[in-house]
């Protein structure tokens, strides 16, 4: 195998490497870091919301959605699409 040959190859090893694992390869990087914390403390709103109004029926959801998003603002993140039905 010449130079080139191992070069190419090693890049190719290297790009499978992080297409293989791109939530390790993401979390290398601080933005990727900065993006997982803030998708885990958007995660943690919407179960407590979850816990708090376990119910499927429409009055749950509705204030389940308006749990989450007062998470959401007091932990200054992007607001999440309501989960209730549109009320007619």
């Amino acid at each position: 195998m010449s130079l080139s040959g191992f070069y190419r190859f090693a890049a190719l090893a290297g790009f499978a490497a992080a297409g293989a694992w791109p939530g390790f390869a993401f979390a290398l990087i601080q933005q990727g870091q900065q993006m997982m914390r803030k998708w885990q403390a958007a995660d943690r709103c919407a179960a407590a919301a979850h816990k708090a109004y376990p119910d499927n029926n429409a009055q749950s959801l509705a204030k389940r959605d308006q749990v989450l998003q007062e998470c959401l603002g007091g932990s200054v993140l992007p607001p999440r699409a309501p989960q209730a039905p549109p009320r007619q």
